[in-house]
Parts: C-alpha cells; sequence; structure tokens
C-alpha cells in the first residue's frame, strides 16, 4: 500500500494523551501502522516541526461567492493549516442547495456546516450594508431549518442563530428560541452568536440547553462575559457546569484583550479556538485561526491544550470524533507547524496591540492522508 509517512516530529494528539517524539502514517485516506505501508510511500521528515491533527476552524464562513461574507477556504487553507472549516450560518434553508453544489463539492478542504434559522443565512453582511438577518420574524423559519438538516446530515452539523440589538433587534430571545426548536426536531446543537444587548450576556446563557455553544464568548464590553472587575459572570459559570461550551470567534469585533486576560485570570478558558474569518476581518484583527491560537500561547495557554480546542474538542461537538485525533483509522487529516522565535503584533478588535515573542507557521497539511501543500513548496 502506497502512502505518507511523517517521521521525526514532536506528535501532539490530546484526544490520545500523546506530546512527544513520533511516527504518523496515512494510507486510503486514513491514519494507518506505518509498516504496513510499502517502500514506496512519501516521507515527510518533520523534524524540528509539530504535528497536530488537523486544524478545526469552528466558525468561519467559507460560502464564497454565495455571500457578501465569504472567504476562499482552499487558499486561506495553505498559510492557516485548516483541514476541517465549519460555516457557521453563511446559508439557511433557502439557499444551502448552492452552496453544497457550488462550493462545498468542489472545496479540497472539508467543509461542514452549521444551518441558520434565517430562512435566507446570513445575506446582507458588508462594507457597504449591515442587516441584521434576524430582525425578521418572517425570515426566522424553523420547520424548514430542521427539513433541510435532516436532509444532509452528514454535512449539517447544528443550528446556526444570532442575536442581539445588532442582529435581532427586538426580537431578541425570539430567534433563539426558533433555532433551539429546529435543533429538536434535527437532533442537533445550537451555536448563538451574541452582539450588544439586549439580550444580555446572562440571558442567553440561561436560555442555552447542555451541548450548545455560546460564540463570541470573549467579545469586549457591552455585553462582555465579565464584570468591569473580572469576575467572571454566574449565568456563565452555571452555563458551563451543565455543558454549554464557550467559543472564541475572533472577528471583526469579538476578542478583547481586556476581556480574554480578565477572563484567564479568573481561570475560565474558552473551549473552542476559532477565527470567524469573512471578508472584513481576513486582513485583520482576525486573520485565520493560527493567529488566534497565538493570542492564546501569548495569554499562557499551553500548546496542547491550544491544540485540543481546535482538533478534539470540535471534532466532538461536531460528532465527528475521526477528525479530531490521529489514532489508527481516523480521517488522514494533520497539520504540521513551526514554532519560531519571530516577534509578532498581535491585535484585537479595539484595535489595542500587544508583542509576541513567537509565532506558529505552517510547513505542511495533509488532507485525506494526502500531502496537500508544503510550505515553499
Amino acid at each position: 500500500m502506497a502512502g505518507l509517512i511523517v517521521e521525526n516530529g514532536r506528535v501532539i494528539d490530546p484526544g490520545r494523551g500523546i506530546d512527544g517524539p513520533g511516527v504518523v502514517a496515512f494510507g486510503d485516506g486514513k491514519v494507518v501502522e506505518a509498516d504496513i505501508l510499502g517502500d514506496d510511500a512519501e516521507v515527510f521528515d518533520a523534524s524540528g516541526l509539530i504535528v497536530i491533527p488537523g486544524i478545526i476552524d469552528m466558525h468561519a464562513h467559507v460560502y464564497w461567492g454565495g455571500t457578501s461574507l465569504g472567504i476562499d477556504g482552499d487558499a486561506l487553507a495553505r498559510t492557516s493549516g485548516t483541514t476541517t472549516w465549519v460555516d457557521v450560518g453563511s446559508a439557511g434553508a433557502g439557499n444551502f442547495e448552492g452552496f453544497r453544489q457550488h462550493v462545498i463539492a468542489g472545496s479540497e478542504t472539508r467543509i461542514l456546516t452549521l444551518l441558520h434559522v434565517s430562512f435566507a443565512g446570513i445575506y446582507g453582511f458588508s462594507g457597504e450594508v449591515m442587516v441584521g438577518e434576524s430582525l425578521n420574524r418572517d425570515m426566522l423559519h424553523p420547520e424548514s431549518c430542521a427539513r433541510v438538516a435532516l436532509q444532509y446530515p452528514d454535512l449539517i452539523r447544528g443550528v446556526k442563530v444570532r442575536i442581539g440589538w445588532r442582529t435581532s433587534g427586538v426580537n431578541g430571545l425570539t430567534a433563539l428560541q426558533l433555532a433551539i426548536q429546529a435543533a429538536e426536531r434535527a437532533n442537533l446543537p445550537v451555536m448563538c452568536h451574541i452582539d450588544e444587548p439586549p439580550p444580555t450576556y446572562a440571558e442567553v446563557c440561561q436560555t442555552l440547553r447542555p451541548g450548545d455553544v455560546l460564540t463570541h464568548c470573549f467579545r469586549p464590553y457591552p455585553n462582555a462575559p465579565c464584570h468591569a472587575d473580572g469576575r467572571v459572570r454566574d449565568a456563565v459559570i452555571e452555563a458551563r457546569e451543565r455543558g454549554v461550551l464557550f467559543d472564541i470567534a475572533h472577528g471583526k469585533g469579538s476578542f478583547s484583550w481586556d476581556t480574554a486576560e480578565k477572563m484567564v485570570k479568573a481561570g475560565f478558558w474558552p473551549d473552542v479556538i476559532s477565527s470567524d474569518v469573512h471578508t472584513l476581518c481576513i486582513d485583520g484583527p482576525a486573520y485565520d485561526n493560527l493567529i488566534t491560537m497565538e493570542k492564546f500561547l501569548y495569554l499562557g495557554m499551553e500548546l496542547p491544550e491550544v491544540v485540543r480546542a481546535v482538533t478534539q474538542t470540535p471534532a466532538a461537538w461536531l460528532r465527528r470524533p475521526d477528525l479530531g485525533d490521529l489514532s489508527l483509522g481516523s480521517t488522514g487529516d494533520a497539520t504540521v507547524l513551526r514554532r519560531v522565535d519571530k516577534p509578532r503584533t498581535l491585535t484585537d478588535v479595539l484595535g489595542v496591540s500587544v508583542e509576541a515573542k513567537e509565532r506558529l507557521e505552517v510547513a505542511a497539511v495533509i488532507v485525506d492522508g494526502k500531502l496537500w501543500h508544503v510550505a515553499g513548496g
């Protein structure tokens, strides 16, 4: 069996509790034992590099050409190391078929989706036009959302909703409640965006169910997860205790150093690190998930825990554990990184910058067991 052997690297695989020298082999799109591969197997020398399961960006917008906020996932994957994109609500029931046929089907990197409870998805998001898709109650249609989600269970892994004054206005929690109805019908979790109040951060946390995700969890004031003195809101702690997950989703307006430093000082780290990359933040301040990961290294998160937050945890939430580790039989996706002592300015959504002493760079990307991209190659 021809295949690929990645040797001499530091393998970080949180799902198996592995962090150390190791060999990872791929054959027929899966992780396999190296000794079953023939002499003609391709060998990649990962000396001085870090080998991790393929990075999952659990909050992105990659409906390129079909929505104003969509970016080209395959192009960005070469510098971000992302092997699986989770497009969160770019499409709704009314335009998912176009997304599936015209973008997902032709993508070389994997695209999974969360279907928006809004029939048209996120349809008015650009530098010129901003229309909150949850403002119009007539557009919020749990019946069609559930129907399409049930039609494409392999692709649609959850329901997305955006709420807050900018996105749902007077509809407030109603949009979230309708998303939960759709999710219950399709047996899926919900990911809920939060922006400026109303509703409050606490009200959203209290509404979410175990297994749901609150995204933009380290957003700045107003509607931050902590009080001005740094205390984490009681509703946030209670939500985590009952099984709600907290996702960074940096984006254009949803990560501040002030909030992040208060939350980590209180011992509240995110469950998932994601970029919320779209057309308005791909050139900063989010850029991609690799730079978002760097921000958490700067904050003191250990590298294996950063890796867990972009591999094992999102894979489990997506009910795709085969994407989250490098155990035998898992899907053959991996990201090979270089940790470099090279300064980088890291800026939040409010324009506040810090100077990091190191950065992460992509050395190679492996998709379906093949060496899909090699930096400089």
